[in-house]
C-alpha cells in the first residue's frame, strides 16, 4: 500500500520495464523496414461516425517504443538505489510505471482520440512526478505550472484534431497521414483549403498548424511555452532524467514526426524559426546558471530546439535521429547530476550545514572521488557538444550540414538558421565545458565556506554504476554508425527514406571540422577559466549577464504582464461577484425579506385581526344569547320588558 515504503513495487516495477525492453527490441527486429503493422476494432459510434481504436507499428512508432524503453530501465534500476530511503517509495515507482505506459500507448495508437488521450496522461503523470515532494512549497508551484502550460498546448493540440476532423471526418492517422491518404491529396489554394473530402477555409489549415505548434511548444518545451520545465527540477532527479529523455518532452517531437505531412513550406520555416530561436535562447541561458539540474534543463530546451528546428528544415531522419541519440547522453548527465547532487545532500545533513545540494558553487574536485561518475560525465557531455567519436556528433552534424544546404535556396534571411544554430552549437561547447570544470576539477569550493566540513562520497553501488556504464557507452558511435566521422552511415536514415545521405557539396567536411575546432577552443577556454588560470574572464554585471542569469526575464515578464494581469482581473471579478453581483442578490433578498415580514404583519394583524374580532363579537353575543336560554324566568321577564323598553324607546324618537 502507498506510503509503507514497499520494496517489492521497485522490483516489480524494474522487472516489468525490463520484460517491456525485452519485448520493444524484438518488435523492433520484425518490423524495423518491414511491413507497417496496423490492427485496429470499432471502438463506438456516434450517429454516422465510427471511431477505431487500435495499434499501429512502423519506424516511427518501433522505435520510440524502443527507446522509451530502453531509457527507462537504467532509470528504474538507479532509482531502486536513489529512491530507497523515501518513505513513498512505492509510490514513486507507481507514479513511474504510469509515466511509462502512458508514453508507450502514446506510440502506438492510430487513432488522434487515443493520441490526445495518452498526451493527456503523460502530461498527468509528469504532474505527479515533478511534485512528488507535495510537502515542499517549490515543488507545488513547478508542478502547477507544468500542468498550467501544458493546458494551454493541449487545448491547441485539441483544436487541430478538431479541425482536421471537420475537414476529413476520420481521426484514424493511416487515412490522415499515411501514403495516399487524406493529408498528401489536400491543398491550399485561392484562401481554401482543398481536400478529398470537401473544402474549407483556409485559415483553418493555419489553425490546425497553430494547434500543433502549441501542443509541441508546451510539452517539448519551445519558445514561448518553455518556462515550465526548468522549474520542473524540483521532481526527483531520476524523474527529470525519464522526462528530458525519452517521455515527456520526446511526445512533441514524436508529434511533429506523426503528422508531418500536413505542414506547408511557410509552417515549416516558422518550425526551423521557432527551433532555432529557442536552441540559441536556452543555450545563452545555460552559460550563468549555477543549479546543477537547471543547467542541464536549459540545455534540453536547446537540443529540442535543434529537434524542431530539424523537422522546419526538411530534415526529418535528422532530427528523429538526435532525438534518439540525446535521449542516451542526456539520461546520462542527469543520472551523473543525481550522483553529485545525493552526495552533496549527505554532506550537507552529516555537516548539518544550510546550503543548495545542487549548487556548482560549492562543488568542485569531485573527479577524485567519484571517478566513474566523471568519465561518465566526460563521454556524455562531449556527445551533448557533438565532437567526433560520440552519438551526438553524428546526429547534430547532420543537422547544421542540412541547415546549411536549406539556406542556400531561401532568402537570405534564412541563413540566419544555420548561423544561430552553429553559434548554439559554440555555447553548448562553453557551458559544457563550465559545468564540467566547476563540478569535477578544481578543489572542493565547500571547504572555502566550511572550513572544518567532513565528507565521504563514492561512485555508489551497483545500482548507479550499471546505469551510468550502459548510458556512457551508448553515448558513443558504435551503437549507431561504424563510422564515426560521416553521418550519413547511421543506420537509422535507411528507416525514414532520407534525401540528404550524399556528400554533394564542401559543406560536409567544412561545416564539421570548422564547427569542432572552435569547440575545442571554448571548452579549452572554458575550463581554464573556471579552474583559475589567468585567462580573460566575463565579468558577471552588465546587461548581456544579466540576461542570461535571470533567464531572459521571460518568467519576470510572464508574471507581471500575465499572471499580475490574470490576478488583476480576477480581483476585480472577485470584487464585481462580492459586491455587485453578491450585493444584487443579497439586496433583493434583503427585499423579499422585508415584503415578506410586511405581508406576515399585515397577514397577522390585519386579516387575523378581523377573524378574531369578528370571532370576539360572535362569541361575546352567543354568549350574551346563550344566558337566555338557561330555563330561568326572571330572564325571560327581564328580556321582555328590554325589548318593550327598546320599542317605547324606538318609537318615541
Amino acid at each position: 500500500m502507498p506510503g509503507k515504503n514497499n520494496k517489492a513495487s521497485g522490483v516489480i516495477s524494474t522487472l516489468a520495464i525490463l520484460a517491456a525492453a525485452v519485448l520493444s527490441v524484438v518488435v523492433f527486429s520484425k518490423t524495423w523496414n518491414g511491413h507497417q503493422i496496423h490492427i485496429q476494432q470499432l471502438w463506438f459510434t456516434i450517429g454516422d461516425t465510427q471511431l477505431y481504436a487500435g495499434i499501429l507499428l512502423n519506424n516511427l512508432s518501433v522505435i520510440l517504443l524502443m527507446l522509451v524503453c530502453v531509457i527507462a530501465l537504467p532509470v528504474h534500476i538507479y532509482s531502486t538505489a536513489y529512491m530507497k530511503h523515501d518513505e513513498n517509495y512505492d509510490r514513486y515507482f507507481i507514479y513511474l510505471s504510469l509515466f511509462c505506459f502512458s508514453m508507450l500507448a502514446l506510440v502506438v495508437v492510430d487513432s488522434m482520440i487515443l493520441l490526445y488521450g495518452f498526451w493527456e496522461l503523460v502530461g498527468f503523470s509528469s504532474y505527479l512526478l515533478i511534485g512528488f515532494w507535495f510537502t515542499r512549497e517549490k515543488a507545488v508551484q513547478a508542478n502547477k505550472k507544468a500542468f498550467l502550460m501544458n493546458r494551454i498546448g493541449d487545448i491547441g493540440l485539441l483544436t487541430a484534431i478538431m479541425t482536421l476532423f471537420a475537414q476529413y471526418h476520420t481521426f484514424d492517422i493511416i487515412q490522415l497521414f499515411g501514403d495516399g491518404g487524406f493529408i498528401s491529396q489536400s491543398t491550399v489554394q485561392n484562401g481554401v483549403w482543398l481536400g478529398p473530402t470537401g473544402s474549407l477555409p483556409a485559415i483553418w489549415q493555419y489553425v490546425a498548424f497553430g494547434g500543433i505548434l502549441l501542443g509541441v511548444a508546451a510539452k517539448s518545451a519551445q519558445f514561448p511555452l518553455h518556462t515550465w520545465l526548468p522549474d520542473a527540477m524540483e521532481g526527483p532527479t531520476s524523474v527529470s532524467a525519464l522526462i528530458h529523455a525519452a517521455t515527456m518532452v520526446a511526445a512533441g517531437v514524436f508529434l511533429l514526426g506523426r503528422v508531418y505531412l500536413m505542414f506547408t513550406t511557410a509552417e515549416l520555416d516558422i518550425l526551423a524559426i521557432v527551433g532555432c530561436f529557442t536552441a540559441f535562447m536556452a543555450a545563452t541561458i545555460a552559460l550563468t546558471q549555477n543549479d546543477l539540474k537547471r543547467i542541464l534543463a536549459y540545455s534540453t530546451i536547446s537540443q529540442l530546439g535543434f529537434m524542431v528546428m530539424a523537422m522546419g528544415i526538411g530534415a526529418y531522419a535528422s532530427s528523429l535521429f538526435h532525438l534518439v541519440t540525446h535521449a542516451f547522453f542526456k539520461c546520462a548527465l542527469f543520472l551523473v547530476a543525481g550522483v553529485v547532487i545525493h552526495e552533496m545532500q549527505h554532506i550537507k545533513q552529516d555537516n548539518n550545514l544550510d546550503i543548495d545540494p545542487q549548487n556548482i558553487l560549492y562543488m568542485g574536485g569531485l573527479r577524485k572521488k567519484l571517478p566513474l561518475t566523471f568519465l561518465v560525465a566526460v563521454v556524455a557531455g562531449l556527445a551533448l557538444i557533438g565532437l567526433p567519436f560520440t552519438s551526438g556528433y553524428l546526429s547534430k552534424d547532420g543537422i547544421l550540414v542540412q541547415a546549411v544546404d536549406w539556406s542556400d535556396s531561401k532568402n537570405p534571411l534564412f541563413r540566419l538558421i544555420p548561423i544561430g544554430a552553429i553559434i548554439t552549437t559554440w555555447l553548448t561547447g562553453f557551458y559544457v565545458a563550465r559545468l564540467i570544470a566547476k563540478v569535477f576539477f578544481g578543489e572542493f569550493r565547500l571547504e572555502q565556506f566550511h572550513p572544518h566540513v567532513q565528507y565521504h562520497v563514492s561512485d555508489g553501488g551497483w545500482q548507479y554504476r550499471v546505469p551510468l556504464v550502459f548510458l556512457g557507452a551508448a553515448s558513443l558511435f558504435p551503437l549507431f554508425s561504424l563510422n564515426p566521422f560521416i553521418y550519413e552511415h547511421a543506420w537509422i536514415f535507411t528507416g525514414f527514406g532520407s534525401i540528404h545521405l550524399e556528400r554533394i557539396n564542401i559543406y560536409h567536411t567544412i561545416i564539421p571540422v570548422g564547427i569542432n575546432i572552435l569547440s575545442l577552443f571554448l571548452i579549452y577556454w572554458a575550463w581554464a577559466i573556471y579552474t583559475g588560470r589567468k585567462l580573460l574572464i566575463f565579468k558577471q554585471t552588465g546587461f548581456f549577464f544579466h540576461l542570461s542569469y535571470r533567464e531572459w526575464y521571460i518568467d519576470k515578464f510572464y508574471n507581471r504582464a500575465i499572471v499580475n494581469a490574470v490576478l488583476g482581473v480576477s480581483k476585480v471579478l472577485s470584487w464585481v461577484d462580492r459586491v455587485v453581483i453578491d450585493g444584487f442578490i443579497n439586496g433583493l433578498s434583503n427585499l423579499a425579506v422585508g415584503i415578506a415580514r410586511l405581508a406576515g404583519w399585515f397577514d397577522y394583524n390585519v386579516i387575523d385581526g378581523i377573524s378574531r374580532l369578528l370571532t370576539f363579537i360572535v362569541k361575546i353575543t352567543a354568549n350574551f344569547v346563550r344566558r337566555f336560554q338557561g330555563g330561568k324566568v326572571q330572564y325571560y321577564l327581564f328580556s321582555m320588558l328590554a325589548v318593550v323598553l327598546a320599542l317605547i324607546i324606538y318609537l318615541s324618537f
